[in-house]
């Protein structure tokens, strides 16, 4: 239910605020994701629902306030120490983290751990398994219904009754519009820290996707954004989608492309989705009564494992070590601990890669191309002479004290070497 009111306000204030024609805002998977099992470890949403769900509305104002500063502090640079290779390996590690969770509805278990690490989930569901087979004959046509819709879920569920043997179904949603959840937050120990952390780190994963696609589309069609205005117009949407009882919302690719595909042109397309959500929430939610959640889990499965890059890893692995395992670090990071370590040591070794470049940039010896003016690698171009009493180099950072030593040391040995000779 929280997902529909998600996708009704903050639309609404990113057509506004927002520089990106392209952008359709609503809910990212991961961060969604990995806000809920990161506020599991405070409040179980099934045993105190209510705990949990005041702790997701913190969460998201923390997320808005931290964007919002961001932009208005003009910081929006500080993102790009998370480096492509490090959103891949935690994006994938995230992935599967989360598809481990969804185990517990997929075999219905009812005391599942609340760890997210890939040992305590695997430890839970072996030790449950014969939980699943004690279940009534018709829990297994809740277990097929991952394979087909949600549309056919529902229709399975209502013709066989099955929600009244065994399978959970989402029940009743609420009709109406967003109710106001201003008075809803927590601010008390332990839970305000965990709301903190969970909104700080889902709220740096679903902006760095939503800056992303913004300037992909962008490029594409060959107009500029403004990054600081976008952090902005994401921080206030959702602050304001805080009091509105939203959770965290960006602008995800899948739905970016959607826009794409269709044709849209500008960002009245939020605006269209957001009255279509809101006649969904005014008119139709009796229609999702019968849905099972084992078609949701399911769906959630096939979602998470498509933002598993297999072929970026690969190409990672040939064109740059570094960066590979920069990419390992955030997925194992995240799959056998928690992704507070995984996102913290790939922006670790991100900030190394960064501090390497520049202590110890890439250099090349220049040589004259025969019968030209130009310049190029002596290494790339065998042809290419030096000039006799001469070392010229290309350097591929600022000389400035980090470096200095390193190159003086290296090259006037390499320059004294050469003309001695």
């Amino acid at each position: 239910m929280r997902l529909l009111h998600s996708n009704f306000v903050p639309p609404l204030v990113y057509a506004m605020m927002g520089t990106s024609k392209d952008v359709a805002i609503g809910n990212v998977a991961v961060g969604s994701l990995l806000m809920g099992t990161m506020l599991s470890s405070a409040a179980s949403p099934e045993e105190d629902p209510t705990l949990f769900l005041h702790l997701a509305f913190t969460a998201t104002l923390v997320a808005g306030v931290f964007k919002l500063t961001l932009g208005l502090l003009r910081l929006g640079f500080l993102l790009d120490f998370l480096s492509h290779a490090a959103i891949v390996g935690f994006m994938g590690g995230a992935a599967t983290v989360v598809c481990l969770q969804q185990l517990k509805d997929i075999f219905g278990l009812v005391h599942f751990t609340q760890a997210t690490d890939v040992i305590s989930v695997l430890k839970s569901v072996f030790t449950q398994h014969s939980q699943g087979k004690k279940r009534p004959i018709l829990f297994w046509i809740g277990v097929l219904c991952p394979l087909l819709s949600v549309i056919m879920g529902i229709v399975l569920v209502y013709v066989t009754h099955a929600h009244n043997h065994g399978v959970k179904v989402v029940g009743t949603l609420q009709k109406g519009i967003n109710p106001l959840s201003i008075g809803d937050f927590v601010f008390k120990s332990p839970y305000f820290a965990v709301a903190i952390k969970t909104g700080i780190v889902a709220g740096i994963i679903a902006m760095a996707e939503g800056l992303a696609v913004s300037r992909t589309f962008a490029m594409s069609k060959n107009y500029n954004i403004d990054g600081n205005k976008e952090m902005v117009a994401y921080g206030m949407m959702n602050i304001i989608g805080s009091f509105t009882s939203c959770y965290i919302t960006s602008g995800p690719c899948s739905r970016a492309a959607v826009n794409y595909n269709a044709g849209c042109k500008t960002a009245v397309s939020n605006i269209v989705m957001s009255i279509t959500v809101m006649i969904t929430l005014l008119f139709l939610t009796p229609l999702f009564y019968y849905t099972p959640l084992v078609v949701l889990s399911s769906i959630i499965i096939a979602a998470m494992l498509t933002l598993i890059d297999y072929e970026g890893v690969i190409l990672l692995l040939k064109s740059d070590k570094f960066d590979f395992t920069v990419c390992l670090t955030a997925y194992i990071g995240v799959v056998f601990d928690s992704v507070e370590i995984g996102l913290g040591a790939a922006i670790l070794l991100s900030m190394l890669r960064v501090l390497l470049f520049v202590a110890r940039p890439r250099t090349t010896i220049l040589g004259n191309v025969p019968n030209s003016t130009f310049y190029r690698s002596v290494e790339h171009f065998p042809t290419a002479q030096t000039v006799p009493g001469m070392l010229i180099l290309e350097i591929g950072a600022p000389i400035y004290f980090a470096n200095s030593s390193y190159l003086r040391e290296r090259y006037l040995i390499h320059f004294s070497l050469t003309f001695s000779l």
